[in-house]
């Protein structure tokens, strides 16, 4: 029994040893603090939590932002997904592949060129004319979103609004209405 714990161990402490860690150099990792690409330089991959890409040089990889804005000046060769801000590429700006945007906007300028497909989900897409899209173009706007959401919510505020009333009438209807309260006393007349 100790032979067979101790070769697993054994076993164990070799994979473990032998594994090739991950490098990273050239990704962009940030949680509320901006990530700025200089013009001339690269990153390859950049994620960023809480705030803003701001590429002036180009992107190798994918970007995806949460709760921030993402500005292209030049390019990302793969991806760009962002939750909750805005996507902004600039005039002659190219993004190789796919552009998905939930709740916020899509600012695409003149001669800006998308690989494959643009999805914008329950935002506002504003293309220039010569922004050539290869792929597929969605995009649902925010009262998609909205309007049924409200119209639920005015529906769940009448139905307990109703029962809170029905109740009350009943209430009253068994026990009567609360007696009044006394009226206020005047106000004592000024010693002199």
């Amino acid at each position: 029994m100790t032979q067979r714990l101790f070769s697993v161990l054994l076993l164990l402490s070799a994979l473990l040893l032998a594994a090739t860690p991950a490098y990273a150099n050239k990704d962009a990792v940030q949680f509320a603090s901006n990530i700025v690409v200089p013009e001339g330089q690269s990153v390859h991959d950049a994620v960023c939590f809480f705030c803003s890409v701001n590429a002036k040089g180009t992107i190798d990889h994918d970007v995806v932002v949460f709760f921030g804005n993402v500005h292209i000046a030049q390019e990302s060769k793969h991806d760009v997904v962002v939750f909750f801000g805005s996507v902004r590429a600039a005039d002659n700006a190219a993004i190789g592949h796919d552009v998905v945007n939930f709740f916020g906007s899509v600012h695409l300028g003149e001669n800006v060129t998308v690989g494959n497909d643009l999805v914008v989900m329950f935002g506002g897409l504003h293309a220039a004319d010569t922004a050539n899209i290869v792929g597929n173009r969605v995009a649902q706007p925010i009262w998609v979103f909205w309007t049924p959401l409200l119209v639920l919510s005015l529906i769940i505020i009448l139905i307990v609004r109703e029962i809170r009333a029905s109740r009350r009438r009943r209430y009253y209807a068994m026990y009567g209405y609360p007696p009044m309260p006394p009226p206020p006393m005047p106000p004592a007349p000024p010693a002199q």
